[in-house]
């Protein structure tokens, strides 16, 4: 049934979460797993770059990389997982690798987030849900 899974990581225990779930239906139906970690660095943005600003931005996609590195640690079943690290909107970043990758399924944690921070703000997870062109898992 599925070919290709997205599965978005930030390192939290909900993207964890998800990453269970992927791995399982990916075992279950032989698909193959896209894993992309979004560093998401718009607040330097209008700031002068200088040597300061490119090391934040160096350590950013670093732990973009330990959550990808992470998420293999989980895959006991050693299954094809294949790592993207894009820098930008974390929800618009992931509909992008969704549309490039052609994935049939996008299994995302739910951020948590409630009350007046969601409203206001919205979250990953509501923005992909209602953007995608494909099926999305939402895992709590």
């Amino acid at each position: 049934m599925y070919k290709r899974i997205l599965v978005p990581t930030d390192g939290s225990e909900f993207a964890k979460k998800a990453q269970k779930h992927a791995l399982f239906l990916a075992k279950v139906t032989g698909a193959e797993i896209v894993a992309v970690s979004v560093t998401e660095n718009n607040f330097v943005n209008g700031l002068p770059l200088d040597d300061e600003i490119n090391q934040l931005n160096q350590l950013l996609k670093e732990r973009s990389e330990e959550n990808l590195k992470e998420f293999d640690e989980l895959n006991e079943d050693n299954l094809k997982i294949n790592h993207i690290v894009k820098e930008g909107s974390p929800a618009k970043c992931i509909l992008e690798v969704a549309k490039e990758e052609e994935v049939d399924l996008i299994v995302i944690g739910s951020s948590g987030k409630s009350g007046f921070d969601r409203f206001i703000m919205g979250s990953v997870a509501d923005k992909v849900v209602n953007s995608a062109k494909c099926a999305v898992l939402v895992i709590h």
